[in-house]
């Protein structure tokens, strides 16, 4: 196992990803979609690091995509609640 270069930057990241995405889902179940639609897209640049580090050193290419298509749906929902 290696030893994480930046192991400061990594929990960052990580503690970004988790409340950031529960606080879009709990904003959502809250009956406050377009707040947990904000909330996620803030998530989606975690999920779009992680993902993108899971694609490169594991080969990980199915999370990389799935991560850029929800990105794409979710950027639709923040337009479709706070620009249309």
């Amino acid at each position: 196992m290696h030893k994480e270069k930046h192991p400061l930057f990594n929990f960052f990241m990580q503690a970004g990803l988790l409340v950031f995405t529960a606080g879009g889902f709990l904003l959502t179940g809250m009956k406050m979609p377009e707040y947990g639609l904000i909330s996620n897209l803030v998530a989606e640049v975690f999920w779009l690091y992680a993902s993108y580090r899971a694609w490169k050193e594991a080969d990980q290419y199915g999370i990389m995509i799935n991560t850029v298509i929800i990105t794409i749906v979710v950027i639709y929902g923040v337009l479709n609640y706070w620009v249309l």
